[in-house]
């Protein structure tokens, strides 16, 4: 979310290491321009910058620094006018967020939520160690989800995000689908990437996973971990078991965020198997530090149609 008129603290991860001189120039020499145009005090801590001041100007500091670091994934260098430039640009074209904008990676691009439950399911997020969220096909509850990850990411509130989504979907398994492992992950996990790809570019979301900043994973591979720092996410959660679900929840580790979102009217388990999301609903209500968000038919925000096609099957 996007920081209130207040001085506040940010961190920056590098996405190149390696490349940590050419973007700090020499003897500092970047890092002191942008310092001292925005008024703000710069930090290097390994592999990450720290960022303290005015919102505005820490905001505008942290949009030079991801043009810096934009173009140095194309170069090994930069130059006293790409620096400037970055600047300029900065200055130019920055504006005050909304109060209810989510703050994403991909420039010019407005995520927001577009109803009363979809602002409640935000403000759960951002105020509950662990939320779980309900509602129907179109709601936003994935979407929002990733949205919020990738904002806390950004501005250093967590250090990796974990998606995950239990592998049983409209009746079929993995072992019926043919190829190796990720080709038979890949059709369960891809409403996970269409996200992520509308909050960064492609080329930023493979290096985050091949540093292991992001992880898109079966629900299966979560167990014995314990996550610290990060933002963990499971979706189609209507398709877990109890002890699945029990065993998911115990991944939740220090500074963490975790996110359970489903469609209890879309369950793909066998007959006489407990959904583990109605289990859970049931049992963390009214836990300190849990919330618990519904969203309705009036929260579809997909096309107009699929309101009406939601309406028509609950109807029979």
């Amino acid at each position: 979310m996007p920081f209130p008129q207040i001085a506040v603290n940010l961190s920056i991860t590098l996405e190149q290491p390696d490349k940590k001189l050419a973007l700090f120039g020499s003897a500092d020499r970047y890092l002191r321009m942008v310092r001292e145009t925005f008024g703000v005090q710069v930090v290097s801590r390994e592999d990450e910058l720290r960022l303290s001041g005015d919102a505005e100007q820490v905001s505008k500091a942290a949009a030079v620094f991801e043009q810096m670091q934009k173009k140095l994934r194309r170069q090994d260098w930069l130059s006293v006018d790409d620096v400037g430039q970055a600047i300029g640009k900065a200055n130019d074209q920055h504006r005050e967020r909304t109060a209810d904008e989510i703050d994403v990676y991909a420039k010019g691009h407005a995520i927001k939520p577009k109803t009363d439950g979809q602002k409640r399911y935000l403000d759960a997020i951002m105020h509950h160690d662990l939320t779980l969220c309900i509602g129907p096909a179109g709601t936003g509850k994935t979407y929002l989800a990733v949205a919020a990850a990738a904002s806390m990411l950004k501005h250093g509130q967590a250090r990796r995000i974990v998606l995950a989504r239990p592998a049983v979907e409209a009746g079929e398994r993995l072992g019926f689908l043919p190829g190796d492992l990720q080709a038979k992950v890949n059709p369960y996990l891809r409403p996970l990437f269409d996200a992520l790809h509308d909050m960064m570019d492609f080329e930023q979301v493979k290096r985050f996973m091949v540093n292991d900043v992001i992880e898109v994973i079966p629900l299966a591979f979560m167990r014995g971990r314990t996550l610290n720092d990060s933002v963990i996410i499971l979706d189609e959660a209507q398709n877990t078991t109890p002890s699945q679900m029990l065993m998911f929840l115990t991944r939740l580790g220090h500074d963490s965020k975790m996110i359970i979102t489903g469609d209890t009217s879309q369950v793909d388990l066998p007959d006489g198997t407990r959904s583990g999301l109605v289990d859970a609903v049931e049992k963390l209500k009214g836990i300190k530090g849990i919330a618990q968000v519904e969203l309705l038919r009036s929260d579809i925000v997909r096309h107009r149609l699929v309101q009406n096609i939601v309406n028509a099957y609950e109807r029979g």
